[in-house]
């Protein structure tokens, strides 16, 4: 099982028709399962995922440069 790692929540809102009647509606947090170079699998937001992955390839690229 993956570990829960983001601390973002669901967003809420209104929907409004053409009336102008506002009906609440959420937003849900697009987790994403990731799986670390030691083997433990976490559940973090799409946007943390795409920031992990842009620090280790800058990392990569500091020692291969």
């Amino acid at each position: 099982m993956a570990i829960k790692v983001t601390s973002k929540k669901p967003l809420a809102g209104n929907r409004r028709s053409h009336s102008c009647k506002a009906t609440r509606h959420t937003q849900k947090v697009n987790l994403q399962t990731m799986t670390l170079a030691d083997g433990t699998r976490i559940k973090t937001s799409a946007s943390e995922k795409r920031t992990l992955n842009k620090i280790a390839r800058t990392k990569k690229a500091n020692l291969v440069g």
